[in-house]
C-alpha cells in the first residue's frame, strides 16, 4: 500500500527539521517566472532582508533614545548645579524661573504655591505664583507628577505664558510642614515635549533638589 503525505504532514516535518533544506539544497525549486512555481530561496532572502531592516530600525531608535536620555541627563545636571549657585532666595527663584527654561529647553517654569492664611517668609517674591487652596490636589490628586501632551496651557499654572504651553510636566513640591503645598510646572510649546508615557525620574530628581533648596532658604530667612 502506497503511503501519501498531505500538506499538513509535510509542513509539520519541515518545521520540526529546519535544517532540511541546508542538507538538501537541491530540493529547493528555482523560480520559473512563466510557470508561477514558488521560489523558496527568493522568499527566504526577502524575509531576511525584511528582518534585517527591522533590526536596523530598532537599532536606530535605540541609539536615538540613548542619545536623548544622555542629553536630558546632562541638562538636568547643569540645572542642578545652576540652582546650587544661588546666593540668595531671590536669586534662587530667578534661576529656577528664568535660567532653567533655557538650560532645559522648555518655554516656561513656574513655582506655584497654594495661598493660605499662614504667613510664609519670602513668599511675596516675583517668580512665585499663588494658587487657590486644593490646587495641588486638583492637578495631582494623590500622585507626585503629571505629564500631559497636546493641551492648552492653564493660566492658573502658567499665568501670561499659558498661551504658549501645549504640553506640561507638573511635579509636587513638599517644601515643609509649615509651607503650603506647591507645584513646579514645566511648560513647552512642543505638544509632545511631555507625554504621559515619558519617564519622570530625571525631572523628578530636579524637583527634589529645588524643593530642598527652597526649604533651606526659608529656614535661613
Amino acid at each position: 500500500m502506497k503511503n501519501t503525505l498531505d500538506d499538513e504532514a509535510v509542513l509539520a516535518y519541515l518545521k520540526s527539521n529546519p535544517a532540511f533544506f541546508d542538507a538538501h539544497p537541491d530540493a529547493l525549486p528555482v523560480a520559473d517566472r512563466g510557470t508561477g512555481v514558488v521560489d523558496f530561496q527568493q522568499k527566504m532572502l526577502g524575509k531576511l532582508k525584511s528582518d534585517k531592516s527591522k533590526v536596523q530600525q530598532l537599532q536606530r531608535e535605540l541609539i536615538e533614545n540613548v542619545r536623548a536620555n544622555m542629553n536630558n541627563q546632562s541638562r538636568v545636571q547643569t540645572a542642578v548645579l545652576t540652582v546650587l549657585e544661588a546666593d540668595s532666595f531671590e536669586e534662587f527663584v530667578e534661576l529656577v524661573t528664568q535660567h532653567l527654561p533655557v538650560i532645559l529647553d522648555v518655554d516656561t517654569i513656574n513655582l506655584i504655591i497654594e495661598s493660605t492664611s499662614k504667613e510664609v517668609p519670602f513668599i511675596n517674591q516675583a517668580g512665585i505664583r499663588f494658587a487657590k487652596a486644593d490646587t495641588v490636589e486638583k492637578w495631582l490628586s494623590t500622585g507626585d507628577a503629571l505629564l500631559q501632551d497636546n493641551i492648552t496651557g492653564s493660566e492658573e499654572l502658567f499665568g501670561p505664558g499659558a498661551g504658549l504651553v501645549r504640553s506640561h510636566a507638573l511635579v509636587r513640591l513638599e517644601i515643609s510642614e509649615e509651607t503650603p503645598a506647591g507645584i513646579i510646572a514645566f511648560g513647552s510649546r512642543d505638544p509632545e515635549a511631555f507625554m504621559p508615557n515619558h519617564a519622570v525620574d530625571q525631572i523628578g530628581f530636579l524637583a527634589q533638589v529645588i524643593e530642598r533648596c527652597f526649604r533651606i532658604w526659608l529656614v535661613q530667612g
